[in-house]
C-alpha cells in the first residue's frame, strides 16, 4: 500500500470525522470510530492530532473556515451599510438553510467544548474568529457609506452573532420559513439601528 503523508492524511481524517459526527453525533466520534470511517489504524489519528480533542479542534476550525469563506465571498464591495448588512445576513442564513448539518455539528461541538478544558481555547478561537470577521465586514461597510458607528464595532458584531445563533437554533429545532424570514428582516433592521442607521424594516433577499 502506498505511503500517505501526515499532511495528506490530516484533511482526510477531518472530513471523515465531520461525516461520521454529522450522521451520528459528537458522542460517536471516538478516535477508533473515526479511524474506521476512513479505513486507517487508530494510531494514525493519534499520530496526526495527538488526542481526540486535537481532532475536534481541527473539525471546529474546518467547519468555521468553510462557513466564513462562503459569507466573505458574498460580501458586496460597493454597497451601502444597510445593503451590506442585508446581503451578509442572507449569505449566512443561506448556509443555515443549505447546510443545517454543519451548523448542528458546530452547536454540538460547542456544548461539548464548554465541558472540556482541553477544547476551551479552541472554542474561544472559534468565536473570536467569527467576531473579528463580522467586525471587519461591518467596519468596511460603514467606511464605504461614510457612516459613523453609534456603538463599538465589536459590540455590534457580538449582537449580530448572538442573534444569528438564536435564529439558527430555532431553525434547527422548529423550522418555519415564513416566520424565519420575517424575523431575519427584523433582526437585520435592529443591527442597522444599533449601528446608527434608521429604525425601519430592511429587506433581506430570500435567495
Amino acid at each position: 500500500m502506498a505511503h500517505v503523508s501526515a499532511a495528506e492524511r490530516r484533511p482526510q481524517l477531518i472530513k471523515a470525522a465531520i461525516d461520521l459526527m454529522t450522521r451520528e453525533g459528537v458522542a460517536a466520534g471516538s478516535t477508533r470510530a473515526i479511524a474506521a470511517e476512513l479505513g486507517v489504524a487508530q494510531a494514525t489519528v493519534h499520530y496526526i492530532f495527538g488526542t481526540k480533542e486535537g481532532l475536534y479542534r481541527a473539525v471546529m476550525d474546518q467547519l468555521t473556515q468553510d462557513l466564513v469563506a462562503q459569507v466573505e465571498r458574498a460580501a458586496p464591495t460597493d454597497g451601502g451599510f444597510e445593503e451590506t448588512a442585508s446581503v451578509l445576513a442572507a449569505a449566512l442564513w443561506r448556509t443555515v438553510r443549505e447546510q443545517p448539518a454543519s451548523h448542528q455539528l458546530l452547536s454540538e461541538l460547542t456544548m461539548f467544548a464548554l465541558r472540556s478544558p482541553a477544547l476551551k481555547e479552541s472554542l474561544e478561537t472559534h468565536y473570536r474568529g467569527w467576531t473579528e470577521v463580522t467586525a471587519r465586514l461591518i467596519t468596511e461597510a460603514a467606511e464605504r457609506a461614510g457612516q459613523p458607528l453609534a456603538q463599538p464595532v465589536d459590540t455590534i458584531a457580538r449582537f449580530f452573532l448572538a442573534g444569528f445563533d438564536g435564529l439558527t437554533q430555532q431553525h434547527l429545532a422548529l423550522p418555519d420559513e415564513e416566520a424565519e424570514h420575517t424575523c431575519l428582516q427584523a433582526f437585520v433592521s435592529a443591527v442597522v439601528a444599533m449601528a446608527g442607521g434608521r429604525l425601519e424594516l430592511v429587506a433581506v433577499p430570500t435567495d
